[in-house]
């Protein structure tokens, strides 16, 4: 066990993990910031999705050894409101089904409008790619995401 200071959601958390530990585990069994879902634990289908700085990464194969003083941003911490642009967007779309990817694919979406506010249809299929909905809202999606790239992000 190792001790690790982390910046998640702009607060300094002290833990006490193995640093093989993913950060999923840390930030749901350690941190109690359960936003962020468990999905396949592969890195393959997007739901346990965090920023890591301003990178979207998966956080179920991101070893906290790894995450050095890189800032950590959770769902919880994307908006205190919940009134960050792709999430009033997701509302306004009515993308949600099931509900369990969306906060990978808000995350996700998040992450692709910081580096590029405006994409293109393709381009926002190409950052999406890989964010698995099971209910098959893909279509709801990306007009979300393309709302939300016309408002301030």
């Amino acid at each position: 066990m190792a001790k690790y200071n982390l910046n998640i959601n702009g607060v300094t958390k002290e833990v006490d993990v193995d640093g093989s530990t993913p950060m999923l585990w840390v930030l749901r069994d350690h941190l109690q910031l359960v936003g962020t879902k468990y999905g396949c634990g592969i890195a393959q289908c997007g739901a346990c999705t965090v920023h890591l700085g301003d990178n979207a990464v998966r956080s179920c194969q991101l070893p906290v050894s790894a995450v050095g003083q890189k800032q950590i941003t959770t769902i919880e911490g994307l908006s205190e409101k919940g009134d960050h642009p792709v999430q009033k967007a997701w509302i306004e779309v009515d993308v949600p089904q099931c509900g369990y990817c969306q906060a990978g694919q808000i995350m996700t979406a998040s992450a692709l409008l910081k580096r590029n506010p405006n994409p293109t249809d393709a381009e926002i299929e190409a950052a999406m790619d890989g964010n698995i909905c099971r209910c098959g809202t893909y279509v709801r999606i990306k007009k979300a995401v393309k709302m939300a790239s016309e408002t301030e992000v």
